[in-house]
């Protein structure tokens, strides 16, 4: 054979890859991936059956705080309810008045008044202290005076810590005829503006919501302050830097960065002027006539005094709804938009 006729070596060529047939069972997967499966199927179920148990145990965390509210806020608050739908005097027994006792409140002019007497010192409760409290916060922190503010700080905060009685009675000394503040107008030249300020029927209104506002000053003031310290430096490094003032700044960064603490104020502060009672009961009784009585006094007075239990439950339910309507008002105009 010559080595035309030879042939080159054939070499074998691979073999084709076996295709899966039609209807075959797939292949098993590895056994380390059948035990990673399993975990991660076992995991989130213990995950699952997790969630509630933990919140069954968040719930006895807090069972006993509202078994106490409920004992000392809620069951008494039901108990008042009920009490407004009856006439009773608090000694014999009571008889069913169905909804007398509310269309009394409503109709009354007295208790009518007391109702719009709360509302109108929100005014003095609410809005002056935070208007004041505000500017004296801004003026503060752009002073960055802490140590010769501080005393400031305490002193306006001190009407939180003494009892709402000594307030009033200190206030309704100073008050007086021959008290601290027609000393000063007498000391100024301005003795024709002295007068019995808490037996004037013009006068005696505003002498007690005055009370109020300084009251609140100091909670408010610390609020604000507490929230400035949180706003970032740099936002009012970039307002100087843009040629805002004093003014504008305060507009700017200061006011948008506590609507929280406003938020606050505002709630805590609308509460305090329509639940008021210690300042008024013990600073003019409700006088001179009725030009300062609020609701909480003439609760008093008709459970206490009058015997007309059923009608003071039902002012006290209708000054409770008002209280709570207005609150949730506040709350969604202060709610922070996301």
């Amino acid at each position: 054979m010559t080595a035309a006729h030879q042939q080159a070596p054939r070499t074998a060529a691979p073999a084709p890859a076996r295709t899966q047939r039609a209807g075959a069972a797939p292949a098993a997967p590895p056994a380390g991936g059948l035990a990673t499966s399993h975990r991660q199927r076992s995991a989130t179920a213990s995950s699952g059956r997790s969630g509630p148990r933990r919140q069954r145990v968040a719930y006895l965390y807090l069972l006993p705080a509202l078994l106490l509210y409920t004992a000392f806020v809620i069951a008494p608050w039901l108990h008042t309810l009920e009490l407004s739908f009856y006439r009773w005097d608090g000694v014999t027994a009571g008889t069913w008045a169905g909804l007398d006792n509310y269309r009394q409140v409503l109709t009354d002019p007295q208790l009518m008044g007391s109702l719009w007497h709360a509302l109108g010192y929100i005014g003095f409760y609410t809005v002056l202290p935070i208007a004041a409290g505000l500017v004296l916060a801004a003026v503060i922190g752009r002073a960055r005076q802490g140590r010769n503010f501080a005393v400031a700080r305490t002193v306006l905060f001190l009407p939180q810590i003494v009892p709402l009685v000594a307030v009033g009675v200190i206030w309704r000394w100073m008050y007086a005829q021959d008290g601290t503040v027609n000393q000063l107008l007498d000391a100024v030249g301005l003795h024709s503006w002295t007068r019995a300020w808490l037996g004037d029927f013009t006068w005696a209104y505003v002498a007690v919501g005055l009370v109020g506002s300084w009251v609140m000053l100091g909670l408010c003031l610390v609020l604000f302050q507490a929230g400035i310290q949180k706003i970032d430096t740099s936002l009012y490094e970039a307002a100087r830097i843009d040629g805002a003032g004093p003014v504008r700044e305060f507009l700017s960064v200061t006011l948008p960065g506590l609507r929280a603490e406003i938020g606050v104020a505002v709630t805590v502060t609308v509460i305090s002027a329509l639940a008021s009672f210690d300042v008024v009961y013990v600073t003019t009784g409700g006088g001179p006539g009725d030009t300062t009585t609020v609701p909480g006094l003439l609760i008093y007075r008709l459970a206490f005094t009058g015997g007309e239990v059923g009608t003071a439950c039902a002012l006290a339910v209708v000054l409770s709804l008002l209280i709570s309507l207005v609150v949730l008002a506040i709350g969604r105009l202060t709610r922070e938009r996301a």
